[in-house]
């Protein structure tokens, strides 16, 4: 996030001395947050996946078990079914609407 307002920034031809605020600098660019964007790839993704035959091989990640072992120190990360469930709320979603491309 810091990159891509640096890089906002240099676009518009401001610096941090000059004291503008982020979000006036992203009115002034009309730049979409990169949260937003990600989000957005993330669901197209998802769609993608979930319209695809079961068979299809794009679609072992759900049956796909972790091995149990070792585990990292540390939190653990999000897993994606743990990030897009996520992404779906946020933006008012269900999972069963990814069937329907017309929605999109």
């Amino acid at each position: 996030m810091v990159a891509e307002m640096r890089m906002v920034r240099w676009m518009c031809g401001f610096t941090r001395l000059d004291g503008i605020r982020n979000g006036v600098i992203r009115s002034l660019a009309e730049v979409a947050p990169i949260e937003e964007k990600m989000r957005e790839s993330r669901l197209r993704w998802f769609g993608h996946v979930k319209r695809r035959s079961v068979a299809a091989p794009v679609r072992r990640y759900e049956m796909f078990v972790p091995p149990c072992g070792k585990k990292a120190r540390g939190r653990l990360k999000k897993s994606l079914e743990e990030v897009v469930r996520e992404d779906l709320r946020v933006v008012g979603l269900t999972e069963d609407l990814a069937q329907d491309r017309r929605l999109w």
